[in-house]
């Protein structure tokens, strides 16, 4: 079973890094350029665990637009295992937390083929489908 935690340390930041760089670098070919941004200190990051070892990661942050969760990333090996639901659980307790989260709107920009695991958490697509990083992606909010 997953665990879920905030990353409080720089070696849990680095582990985050870490699976973003296999997942989205190296598999998905997103330039490191375009991965690592200005909202890395600004953001709340989560590392998910397998038997401890870490296995995926996730951001929020406040936008003029409400509240963007993003940066999931699962490591291959641990596809399948509840992995990403854990993620978005997380995250979403710790949005719904979050004093300065009230009366925000949640959203993220998700890739095609995980719009089925944010829409188990009632996230809707809105507008058109774009492309990121040339990889297509449709955005969602919660409702």
């Amino acid at each position: 079973m997953p665990t879920v935690e905030k990353i409080t340390t720089k070696e849990g930041l680095q582990a985050a890094f870490d699976i973003r760089e296999l997942v989205f670098v190296v598999e998905q070919e997103v330039d490191a350029a375009e991965e690592y941004d200005e909202f890395e200190d600004s953001s709340v990051h989560f590392l998910a665990k397998v038997e401890g070892t870490p296995v995926g990661t996730a951001r929020w942050r406040f936008t003029q637009n409400g509240v963007k969760m993003e940066r999931f990333a699962v490591l291959k090996v641990a596809r399948g295992k509840g992995v990403g639901q854990a993620l978005v659980a997380a995250v979403l307790g710790d949005i719904d937390q979050h004093p300065d989260t009230k009366g925000k709107k949640k959203y993220l920009h998700a890739q095609i083929h995980a719009m089925p695991l944010y829409a188990k958490f009632g996230f809707q697509v809105v507008g058109d489908q774009f492309e990121e990083c040339a990889i297509l992606h449709y955005k969602m909010e919660l409702r």
